[in-house]
């Protein structure tokens, strides 16, 4: 048996994951270019030659963010039975890792405002697939969509709660309320 090892990650990587975890655990304004340089162990010129601009660099934060989140999202489903009651364990899960520092996408908005438009894109971009990702755990009916609306205003709300309290037991309690509430209701009316 042959011990390969992974070849060691590009500068743009190193420069990607870094951001990445200054980012999501400091914020993206606190977290200046040069401590990503430091940190990543590239030079200036490097960074730059990569990503042009930190609203490049934050912006390329949050599509590889989602890939990442979107892959433990589904898989942690998986995991707790792939239906709708795996919301809150799947959830949990998340919340108890000692770096949770709540949704990286509602952060980040949080902090640039309209300063980034882009920014607000890729948030919205991440809570449909997040949506669509819950519906699919939803039973086939005519309002799966309403209901699966429904339950990611609730986990977006579970997260913000769990974060801000540094418990998760209240915010998960409640969404395991809202998604037993959601399920059993009758589909919802349209209004115009």
């Amino acid at each position: 048996m042959t011990g390969k090892t992974a070849p060691p990650p590009s500068a743009r990587e190193r420069i990607l994951q870094t951001a990445h975890d200054l980012f999501y655990l400091e914020g993206v304004r606190a977290t200046g270019v040069d401590r990503v340089i430091a940190e990543s162990g590239v030079t200036k010129v490097t960074l730059y030659r990569h990503y042009p601009s930190k609203n490049d660099l934050i912006l390329a934060f949050l599509d590889y963010r989602h890939e990442r989140w979107m892959a433990w999202f589904d898989a942690a489903l998986r995991r707790h039975g792939d239906d709708v009651a795996a919301l809150a364990p799947a959830l949990r899960e998340w919340f108890a890792h000692p770096q949770f520092r709540g949704c990286a996408f509602i952060n980040t908005v949080a902090e640039l405002g309209p300063a980034l438009p882009a920014a607000g894109e890729r948030a919205r971009a991440h809570k449909r697939a997040m949506q669509a990702r819950i519906a699919d755990l939803l039973p086939d009916a005519r309002a799966r969509e309403a209901r699966a609306r429904m339950l990611a205003v609730a986990v977006d709300g579970a997260i913000v709660r769990a974060a801000r309290d540094g418990s998760p037991d209240d915010a998960l309690a409640a969404l395991l309320a809202i998604v037993d509430g959601v399920v059993d209701t009758p589909a919802p009316k349209r209004t115009r």
